[in-house]
């Protein structure tokens, strides 16, 4: 074969190695990868599950990470997704703030929760000094029926 072109090792041949990288497959991994976690990321919300009460007035919270104390129908106090004793409470809230007692603190309480109990709740926290407290709601825009007359 004298018109054939040569290899590196003597031998006649047509491909020569390939010094690119293909990127294709690489771009098809992130974008399945990028959709996983975009499918995940909500599921990832960790807490303990209330049913929370609707409000019409609701606006919508500071965007930092927030501080959540739920508090669900039965009376149980959970710290984000730990539960905790009502005499740990304010210690503990206190020990993730921090120095910035001005962080705002969220409260989920049930809507079939005690109202006595979530009240109580608050009032642990302002009297200890954390004062900035925000009562957390559904934000569903379902009409609120009047009270009874």
């Amino acid at each position: 074969m004298a018109g054939a072109p040569q290899h590196q090792n003597g031998r006649p041949g047509f491909f020569r190695p390939q010094a690119e990288i293909n990127v294709t497959p690489l771009v098809d991994v992130m974008l399945v990868l990028l959709i996983i976690f975009m499918v995940t990321a909500p599921l990832l919300a960790t807490g303990v599950k209330v049913d929370l009460p609707q409000s019409r007035a609701a606006k919508p919270l500071d965007p930092k990470e927030p501080v959540v104390v739920a508090i669900d129908r039965d009376g149980h106090i959970a710290l984000g997704a730990e539960q905790v004793e009502r005499a740990d409470l304010v210690a503990r809230v206190k020990l993730k703030l921090g120095d910035d007692l001005g962080h705002l603190v969220h409260i989920r309480g049930d809507k079939d929760a005690a109202f006595g109990q979530i009240v109580a709740v608050m009032d642990d926290l302002a009297h200890n000094g954390v004062t900035h407290l925000a009562i957390v709601t559904d934000n569903a825009r379902k009409p609120v029926e009047p009270a009874p007359k």
